[in-house]
């Protein structure tokens, strides 16, 4: 039996500013590490670069994916039988639905870098989450391989 394709796949990575910001973090350590002397101060830019690096990339490696008959987006894997209707935000919906509108018992997968999102119903009776915040830079194509794996599964 042969696995099927993944119909959709994306991965949140940190913005291009953040690798930036590790490498002044980097610069700021070497500073520390001046009075020390040259190679503490290149060990210190070394390190200071590479463990900020390390935090931005892992905090970046968040994934979604649609995998057979399950929705992966971070840690949770959900069952598209289990989903209901997807609702695509826009910048300022996305934004009213991490602030004010948001519910506690949501599931978000929030990367407040990304300004769109999906919002995707929960119609499990059985799980006490009403939603699921996806924070996508393409709602649209995430919600169309949502669609057609719950046609798929059905």
């Amino acid at each position: 039996m042969q696995l099927s394709a993944t119909p959709y796949e994306e991965r949140l990575t940190a913005p291009r500013s953040w690798w930036f910001v590790s490498f002044l973090v980097g610069v700021s350590f070497a500073l520390i590490l001046l009075p020390f002397g040259t190679l503490p101060l290149l060990g210190g830019l070394v390190g200071g670069t590479a463990a900020a690096a390390v935090v931005a990339s892992s905090y970046g490696s968040v994934r979604i994916r649609i995998v057979g008959d399950a929705l992966v987006a971070g840690d949770a894997k959900i069952p598209v039988s289990a989903l209901g209707e997807a609702e695509v935000l826009d910048a300022e919906e996305a934004r009213a639905w991490r602030t004010y509108k948001a519910d506690t018992r949501a599931f978000l997968l929030l990367r407040a870098y990304i300004p769109t999102a999906l919002r995707v119903e929960v119609t499990d009776p059985e799980d006490p989450t009403p939603y699921l915040y996806l924070s996508t830079r393409e709602p649209e194509r995430l919600a169309e391989a949502l669609r057609a794996a719950r046609e798929t599964a059905a």
